[in-house]
């Protein structure tokens, strides 16, 4: 069933996940009928589908010690008060019949257990004796008992099985059936049976803290080490996401400090330059905590637009600052000075255009306003903390690393030209 919510102004402004946990709370007072609801998501990575958002895999080689630990487990995350709508798929919806011979019964009675085999595989198993071949055509020829007696377990007696000097013998004389529960499909992940747990997040519960809560409660369990457990889904693909996110942020620092290396023949004036980002994510991390917002993937491509944007200022400080050292033999005080100055208005100007741009996303109402607010949250706040500071902090770099580098024997800075400085200033600034 989908169910399609009315504009969020209609209904008070409710989240999707509020409105989901009060029809939650509606639903499960109806006896005998479990219902699952998950909100419609815009980014799903996970690539497995289940009755929840979220999904956890217990796997094991061992598949009867697996199945022994499933309702343990299930009993323990659904007293986890931050996670909900747990349940697996496992099935047991399936009946087996068990048979054990009774093999001193059958050599009393002179059966062999190859004609007990021979009589079930005969009756159950559609074995193909034979061929018919006609001029146009051929037939395969499939033994088995009447289908009209292949529905309850009480017709195996109508088996017989030949014993001592050609007397028949009922099967049911020399066997034992037991009726079992077995599952209907038995899941695996790779190569090994496996269990998956799916559960949902209730409002204002982030999916780290959920993650927390249930490694405690699987650890509480002190299964044995032949189980393994760990996150599928959504939840996996969120880790992986998570743990990968320095990486990727290291990667665009050394992408931007060897183009400014580059650029300005020098290894400590790009550092001038990205001494001006960390500011900048420090400020969308504060937004973001202000207003309520997890660091989604949005948010964090957000802080990688932030790079590109808060390191203008930078670069036209430092390009200003250089030029006037080469061509007017300005020392560096005074350089940085008069670059503080001159490049205060189009540093100014740029960031501002830059802020009021994201404006409509963080105030952004409607269908899919919650995907691009975060987007904007994270520049405004990363700009105005970046522009706040770094006008204030680049100067000092900028004189410390100049100092620094005399002293490794650098001498001073040589500038790029200034048609190759300006342009891509302007690239940049754009």
């Amino acid at each position: 069933m989908f169910i399609s919510l009315k504009p969020l102004e209609e209904r008070g402004g409710l989240t999707t996940a509020r409105v989901v946990d009060r029809l939650r709370r509606e639903v499960s007072k109806i006896e005998g009928l479990n219902v699952f609801m998950t909100p419609a998501q815009d980014i799903r990575m996970g690539a497995r589908q289940s009755s929840s958002t979220y999904q956890i895999t217990l796997w094991s080689a061992e598949i009867d010690e697996l199945y022994a630990w499933v309702p343990k487990v299930l009993e323990k995350l659904q007293g986890v008060p931050e996670i909900t709508d747990v349940n697996n798929d496992r099935e047991q919806g399936a009946l087996q019949a068990s048979i054990t011979i009774d093999r001193m019964t059958a050599a009393r009675l002179g059966v062999d257990m190859s004609d007990i085999d021979s009589a079930l595989s005969n009756a159950f198993s559609q074995r193909q004796v034979s061929t018919i071949y006609t001029s146009r055509n051929q037939y395969q020829v499939i033994l088995e008992i009447d289908p009209r007696f292949q529905r309850e377990i009480s017709d195996i007696g109508r088996i017989y099985v030949p014993g001592r000097d050609g007397a028949q013998v009922p099967l049911t004389t020399v066997i034992k059936v037991n009726r079992t529960v077995a599952p209907l499909v038995v899941n695996h992940q790779g190569t090994f049976p496996a269990v998956t747990f799916s559960y949902n997040l209730p409002p204002d519960v982030t999916l780290d803290e959920a993650t927390q809560a249930i490694n405690q409660a699987v650890a509480e369990l002190h299964m044995p080490d032949a189980i393994r457990v760990e996150a599928a889904g959504d939840a996996k693909s969120f880790a992986q996401q998570a743990n990968t996110q320095p990486l990727l942020i290291l990667a665009a620092l050394l992408a931007v400090y060897i183009v400014l290396g580059v650029l300005y023949e020098s290894l400590a004036h790009p550092l001038t330059i990205i001494s001006t980002l960390p500011s900048a994510g420090l400020g969308a991390l504060i937004a973001l905590r202000l207003a309520g917002m997890e660091l989604s993937i949005i948010a964090f491509i957000g802080i990688i637009l932030l790079i590109g944007i808060v390191k203008k200022n930078g670069i036209m400080l430092v390009d200003f600052a250089l030029e006037a050292e080469r061509q007017r033999g300005l020392t560096p005080e005074r350089a940085i000075y008069e670059a503080c100055l001159a490049r205060f208005r189009p540093i100014l100007m740029t960031t501002m255009a830059a802020l009021l741009g994201a404006v409509p996303l963080a105030l952004a109402a409607g269908p899919g306003s919650e995907l691009r607010r975060p987007l904007g949250v994270a520049i405004i706040g990363g700009l105005i903390v970046s522009q706040a500071l770094t006008l204030y902090t680049t100067p000092v770099i900028y004189l410390l690393l100049d100092k620094l580098h005399r002293r490794l024997g650098g001498g001073r800075a040589v500038a790029p030209r200034t048609s190759v400085a300006q342009s891509a200033v302007q690239s940049v600034a754009h």
